[in-house]
Order: C-alpha cells, then structure tokens, then sequence
C-alpha cells in the first residue's frame, strides 16, 4: 500500500467522484489512471464512485441527474488529454460547475498539468494535480478544507492562479495498489475492444509495466521525466489476478516503453513461464522503440505469445528523425521492421508528417515505407504532428510566433488529422492536397490488399474530404475510428469539391 493515514474506517463525508468523459466511440479502454486513483482513496478509507460517460455515453445533463443532483460529493475527478479539452472536458466542467454543490472540482491528466493556469482560467475548476496523483490525492482529501500547503497541485485563490512546488513521482511502482477494478463495469470494459489475433471469445484488458520513456522526442510531453520499472513478479500478479477474477487472456501493455532492452524481455518471458501463464496468454504492446529491435528480440515476442508492436517510427529521412529527436536512425527504422515482419509480428506502422524538414519527398519516403511493411491487418495512415501544450515542438511555436500561448493553441485546434501549425515551407492548402494524396493512395493500397470493399473505403475518404477542405466533421476519429455519428453528418453535406483526375486532389484551400 503506497499511502496510508492511519485513520480507519470509511470517510462517508468525503465521498469522491471520477468522470470518466465520452470519447463518442464504441471501442474505450478501461481508465487506468482513474482505476489507480480510485484505489489509493479506497485504501485509505474514502468512498469512490465512477460515472463511466465513455460507455454509457450519457449527455452531461444526464450526468447530472444521476450523479451531481442527487450527491453530496467532497470532490468530482475528470482526467484528460489536451486533444479532448474544447470538445468535451470544457462543457463537462461547465455542467459539474453548475451542480456540484460544495464540492471542489479537480482536473488531472498530461491536458490539465501541461498549462495549469489557462485550463484553471478556462474551466473555473478549483484545483489541478499536477503529474502522477496518487500521492498528492490522498494529501488533498485530508486537506480540502486547507489546501494551500499540498504538494502537487494548482489552484484559484481570490482570482489569483497558484502552482505549488511539484511533489516527486513514485519510484517504487510495486507499492502502488491494483487499479480499483471492482468499481467498474468490467464485464463492459473487458469486452469492449478487439484486438490484433484476439479471438471473439477472448476478452482484452490494458495494463501498466513502467511509467514513463527513455526517449525525449520534440512532440511528446510527458509531466515526468525518466523511466520506472515495476518488478517481473509485481506485474504477473496482476496479470494474474485479472486472468482468475475476469477471464482475461489478452493483455494491452500501454507503456511508452514496454520492453527497454533484450534482457528486461527475457525476464518477462521467465516470469510468464514461473507463474504458469507462458502460452495462455497472448498480448499488444503499446511502445517499443525500434533500435532495439534485433532479429531474437523480434522472435522472443512472436514465441511469448506477443500479437502486436506498436512502432513510432514516425519519419524515414535522417533529417527529419534528427530534428524530432529520435536519437534514432533510418537504419534503424528498416531494421525494426524487417525482424517484426521476418517473425510474424504484426506492426503498429506510426508515422507523422510536417515538421520543419519535410516536403513532398519526405512524405512520400513515408508512404513507401508503409507500403512495404503493411500487413494490411489495419489501415494506417499518416497524420500531420501536432504540438501540443509543453513538448518541445510547442515551445518552438511560441519561440517562432507560430503560436501565442495555450489560449491560441486551443482555439485553433479542432482535431488531431488537421494540420494546426505548419512549420512546413510548403503553402497549407497545398499541404493538405499532398496530405489527402497520400493517405489516398494508402487506402486504396489497403483496399488492394485487405477485405475492405471498395464502398467502406470511399465513405472514409468522404469523411476525411470533408475533414480537410470542408470544415465540417471534426468528430472524425482518423481511418481506424469509423463511427456512426460521422456518417450521419455526411448524409447531411453535399459531397462537392472533389473530383479525382488521377492522382491529383482538388478542393477548397485551407486556410
């Protein structure tokens, strides 16, 4: 147990609820940051309750009625990333705002604890954890009637914004609770999703091995910095556990970095086999970088029961690799590839486009890199990069007048497939005819090879269409999140603008 007051007995008039907000999608994964969360409270003696919005997809005024007018709650959670702010997590605090009574509305999560102050501003939320919360929850339960000396947290005092000093991230994963798995629909959660070799019958769950990355790329922020590892034996525990209470035999590790090195893979394989559960399960990986990839890494994930390897392998020009700060080569990208494919192992191919270095060759060399090593078991695309609030990519926005502040990043940003900034020297009407060119040809390419009919694959191409040069369909959730809602919007619009006269893209310019 990482924290433990030494009170006992439940804390009923410091009853907690989590939000876990609508991702308007059918396909959500359990909250794992919630569930840790939620399981350090429970510890403690606080009553927890989770509203699940991702699955039940209730409106916020629905929300309210069943959770906000009937409850005294002494603090409503809601976690975030930035992408879903505007959209979603704005009007969500709005109607929490407005109904939860004497209860402090708390903020977490990389959207939250990148800008502190603007969301502060923008949400009217009382406080925000800053970085991992299972530490600084449980000070700020004990505390919420004075606050003001809790480590880790942001929060409006007479008008006024105060960031408190930063509280140090666990670094002994293993004294973490189980995510607080009892206080969640499970029988939804676990059959949500479907994954690469995952059987109908078989249900999927995602876990947590480390916590954070040995790599420090331009476009990614972190709120920590560093990697931690937990203990082979801690993790097959879990594993374990969720294998017995829940029935579950595929295992999302949504790490950054699930595997750091040959060795760390080996003891994860010794684990498997120690704790009897080598060949009945099988599993997804979240993050792996490709340098480490050799050919018997490659086979000892392929005979570990390993489905799936996510790759960002992002760029296929030096140039570009370099100015992401990779700390990767092209060599090293091709040779990734080769073992993953050379052993069975299905790759996530993730690439993205329109730094500084690139160009229409650049982009291309991307297209090619992906037709080669598809395996065509899903669509890939390539999306234009984002720079979200605090990466290094951000900062360089601000510094080149790109951007003003996080007040301009988030009026601008509509959805994750437009391009927001272009640091490109490439004119942005232009660049997005080049962009829609080249995930084109990838979806017919996926056609060619796929069991995509050719009517699933121009639905998709309308949305996207529509998406770029239309302004109209910013629920579009990329080529992998088709959903029904979209169609809807489509049957509205006009399908207009766009006539294909071999392989060149014609459309509204983009401003």
């Amino acid at each position: 147990m990482l924290i433990n007051n030494g009170k006992t007995g439940m804390k009923e008039n410091k009853k907690v609820l989590f939000i876990i907000h609508d991702l308007y999608q059918d396909d959500v994964e359990f909250p794992l940051g919630i569930g840790y969360l939620a399981a350090v409270l429970k510890e403690n003696g606080f009553t927890v309750e989770i509203a699940c919005q991702d699955l039940f997809h209730y409106s916020n005024e629905e929300l309210a009625e069943k959770f906000l007018i009937p409850n005294d709650y002494a603090l409503i959670g809601i976690g975030f990333l930035s992408a879903r702010f505007k959209e979603t997590v704005l009007p969500l605090c709005q109607t929490v705002n407005k109904y939860k009574k004497n209860a402090k509305l708390v903020l977490g999560g990389q959207g939250a604890t990148a800008t502190p102050e603007y969301i502060l501003k923008e949400t009217q939320a009382d406080i925000i954890v800053l970085g991992e919360g299972e530490k600084t929850i449980v000070a700020l339960m004990d505390n919420l009637d004075d606050y003001a000396s809790v480590k880790g947290i942001a929060y409006r005092k007479e008008n006024k914004i105060i960031v408190n000093e930063r509280i140090p991230p666990v670094q002994n994963l293993d004294e973490l609770p189980l995510p607080a798995w009892e206080l969640f629909p499970m029988d939804k959660y676990k059959s949500s999703c479907q994954y690469m070799g995952q059987r109908k019958d078989e249900y999927s769950f995602p876990m947590l091995t480390s916590r954070g990355c040995v790599g420090n790329c331009s476009f990614c922020y972190r709120p920590e910095r560093g990697i931690r590892f937990r203990s082979i034996d801690n993790i097959m525990y879990e594993m374990k556990m969720l294998l017995v209470n829940y029935g579950i035999t595929y295992f999302i590790f949504q790490d950054e970095l699930f595997i750091a090195n040959l060795k760390r893979l080996k003891e994860f394989i010794q684990g498997l086999k120690d704790w009897k559960m080598y060949g009945r399960i099988k599993y997804n990986m979240g993050g792996i970088r490709a340098n480490i990839v050799t050919d018997e890494l490659a086979r000892l994930l392929k005979e570990s029961g390993c489905e799936y390897a996510n790759v960002g392998f992002e760029a296929m020009d030096q140039k570009c690799l370099d100015a992401m700060n990779k700390r990767e080569t092209v060599q090293d990208n091709i040779n990734c590839a080769e073992n993953l494919k050379r052993n069975g192992v299905t790759m996530g191919l993730n690439f993205i486009w329109g730094f500084e270095c690139d160009d229409e060759k650049t982009l291309q060399n991307r297209v090619k890199f992906l037709r080669k090593y598809n395996s065509y078991s899903e669509l890939r695309t390539i999306r234009p990069v984002t720079p979200y609030p605090s990466c290094q990519l951000y900062l360089d926005a601000l510094e080149k007048g790109y951007l003003k502040d996080a007040e301009d990043f988030y009026n601008k940003f509509k959805n994750s497939d437009l391009i927001m900034v272009n640091f490109t020297k490439i004119p942005t009407d232009k660049a997005y005819q080049m962009l829609f060119k080249a995930n084109m040809e990838l979806v017919l390419d996926h056609i060619k090879h796929s069991k995509m009919s050719v009517d699933e694959g121009y639905n998709l191409l309308k949305q996207f269409f529509i998406l770029f040069f239309e302004d109209q369909n910013y629920k579009f959730r990329g080529f992998r999140k088709y959903n029904k809602e979209a169609e809807e919007i489509i049957k509205k619009i006009v399908f207009r603008d766009c006539q294909f006269k071999g392989s060149i893209v014609w459309g509204k310019n983009k401003k």
